[in-house]
């Protein structure tokens, strides 16, 4: 309960802050007014994508975020998640029941086959599955009656506030099936697969936040089992985000929930040895600063949002500059086109697009 109302509380304070942005790098987007943390946003390529927030609602651009399209607005949905396989092929996750207020759609997953016109909910094998926070897609290629193509392959995980599960598609998402996690953990936050078999998740190591780890999982089979690569000594705390700009050096976000004033540290875990083991950096010493989202653009230069701001670093996070992303920053992805441009967007209380 702590948990969910440390949470849910903050959508006030997120409304009465309204902050200008720095040009340098990142830029406001003009999108529609949210009161509260928005979780999720996804890009094809620099031009079309889409971001999902807790009305139920989700938005496509076709021209880099300048103007947005909502293409849909499911009342008692609570989007958390959203991620494309190509302009037509996409699946949005929601957050499930029991957790927020007035969230009624127990469908842990949408699809759409064109283009986010229309979706439609997800058939799986398996346990259900409460609900989702995060997505992520693997592109494989291999060769097709003598020409390249890509397999693709699918991973969901969730949820805040229990229960662990997992979705996968080998498929392109046309088939799915799903597995409990809760041997693993109790929550989980998110997932990055560096292939079709490698990967992490964010998870905890109990759905009582006062009991709760931070703790980061790996599998090497695909995500069929998983093992512990680190977790942190401290209660109240969780993982939350993560980001592998290369295939050796990764960092994941902590978040703290403890009430107690003089506890201000905040702090990353990194990996360098490609997530065998992992060491904490400190952020920031500020109690309000909960961590949210983090996106790397190489293994040195990367962000952080937190409840209030964001921060940068350049030195791989041995410092770090205090840098505005808006308020609860929640997700950061960072692209790279065919020609090497590197550039990103990120959302939370507000959408931002970065270019760099």
């Amino acid at each position: 309960m702590f948990f969910l109302l440390t949470l849910f509380s903050n959508r006030e304070i997120y409304a009465q802050n309204e902050i200008k942005l720095p040009q340098k790098g990142w830029k406001k987007l003009n999108t529609a007014r949210y009161p509260g943390k928005q979780d999720d946003i996804t890009f094809i390529n620099e031009n079309e994508g889409w971001y999902v927030n807790g009305y139920g609602s989700i938005y496509n651009t076709k021209n880099g975020g300048e103007t947005w399209e909502k293409q849909l607005e499911k009342k008692g949905t609570f989007f958390r998640t959203i991620a494309f396989v190509d302009s037509s092929v996409g699946f949005a996750g929601t957050v499930g029941t029991d957790y927020f207020p007035n969230v009624t759609d127990s469908i842990p997953l949408y699809g759409t086959r064109d283009g986010g016109k229309t979706w439609k909910p997800v058939d799986y094998k398996g346990p259900y599955v409460k609900g989702l926070c995060a997505i992520d897609i693997v592109k494989e290629q291999y060769i097709n009656h003598g020409k390249i193509d890509y397999k693709v392959y699918i991973y969901a995980v969730g949820r805040v506030g229990s229960p662990a599960n997992m979705m996968v598609s080998h498929d392109g998402g046309a088939t799915w099936t799903s597995r409990s996690m809760q041997a693993d953990c109790k929550m989980l936050f998110d997932i990055k697969m560096l292939d079709k078999n490698t990967g992490f998740a964010c998870a905890a190591t109990s759905e009582d936040i006062t009991q709760s780890h931070a703790l980061v999982l790996k599998t090497t089979d695909g995500g069929q089992t998983w093992r512990k690569v680190y977790e942190s000594d401290r209660p109240f705390e969780t993982t939350w985000k993560v980001s592998f700009p290369t295939s050796k050096v990764g960092y994941v976000t902590i978040q703290s929930y403890n009430p107690d004033p003089n506890v201000k540290q905040q702090r990353v875990a990194k990996t360098t040895d490609g997530g065998e083991t992992w060491n904490e950096i400190n952020l920031v010493e500020d109690a309000g600063a909960r961590e949210f989202g983090i996106g790397f653009i190489d293994e040195n230069h990367g962000f952080v949002g937190t409840m209030n701001t964001g921060y940068e670093t350049k030195d791989g996070g041995k410092t770090w500059t205090k840098f505005n992303l808006g308020m609860a920053c929640n997700k950061i992805r960072i692209y790279k086109d065919a020609n090497g441009k590197v550039y990103g967007y990120a959302i939370g209380v507000d959408v931002l697009k970065g270019e760099f």
